[in-house]
């Protein structure tokens, strides 16, 4: 464990959704090459009738899940290959699957770092970045996946306290065309992005983003349980 995975683990009660429940109960999703259950969900709409399903049937409220995980779900978007044809297809932050419209919470006391919609077919779609200071450590957190009207009223090095509503999640009309859920990314260094930073790499460069992007499960503490 190194020193930045032990401030991740000092925080207590982190929540980055508001799912309007004061138990949530979370469940894990698999969106490997290796799980099918979900692979033939080819459009938005199918795929959140697949995840409604699931949650209904693990009485769960958010389905989580995805860190360091292959997918071939990027493949339908050129956004994920690069100059070398090199595919990215190794999700780097983690997933939270529920309802469009359901509250996105700031994680720890910060201010706004930089936002954007992201647009375009498996991108990000609105997008707020929020930079956080820790004794001497900055690093900054990611939400992807928000509702234009999320973007709507904030401004740059605006501050959010812990667990203070930042947005608002946004429909597969607006998100990349994905079936409503969180993108929730830990950063240590941005490498100059404004409003953006890859959520998805490529094999090669997967040391340097497992390094830059922790997982963020130290922090939020999910499991297969009511919280």
């Amino acid at each position: 464990m190194d020193a930045f995975e032990k401030v991740l683990l000092s925080f207590d009660d982190v929540k980055v959704i508001d799912s309007g429940f004061v138990d949530q109960k979370f469940i894990s999703l698999d969106l490997s090459e290796r799980q099918s259950e979900f692979c033939n969900c080819i459009d938005a709409e199918a795929f959140e009738t697949a995840v409604n399903d699931y949650l209904l049937k693990n009485q769960a409220h958010i389905a989580f899940g995805g860190y360091n995980e292959v997918r071939n779900l990027y493949s339908r978007s050129g956004l994920f290959k690069n100059d070398s044809s090199e595919e990215r297809n190794i999700h780097i932050g983690i997933d939270l699957w529920t309802n469009a419209g359901t509250s996105v919470l700031a994680a720890l006391d910060g201010k706004i770092h930089s936002f954007e919609n992201n647009i375009g077919l498996g991108n990000y779609g609105p997008t707020i970045i929020l930079e956080h200071q820790f004794e001497n450590e900055i690093f900054y957190t990611l939400y992807g996946h928000l509702s234009l009207e999320s973007l709507q009223n904030i401004s740059i090095g605006q501050p959010f306290k812990k667990g203070e509503k930042l947005a608002v999640l946004g429909n597969s009309v607006v998100n990349g065309d994905y079936a409503p859920h969180l993108h929730f990314q830990i950063i240590k260094d941005l490498d100059g992005n404004q409003g953006d930073y890859p959520g998805v790499c490529s094999k090669s460069k997967l040391d340097y983003y497992l390094q830059n992007c922790p997982d963020p499960n130290p922090l939020l503490k999910i499991n297969n349980a009511t919280l």
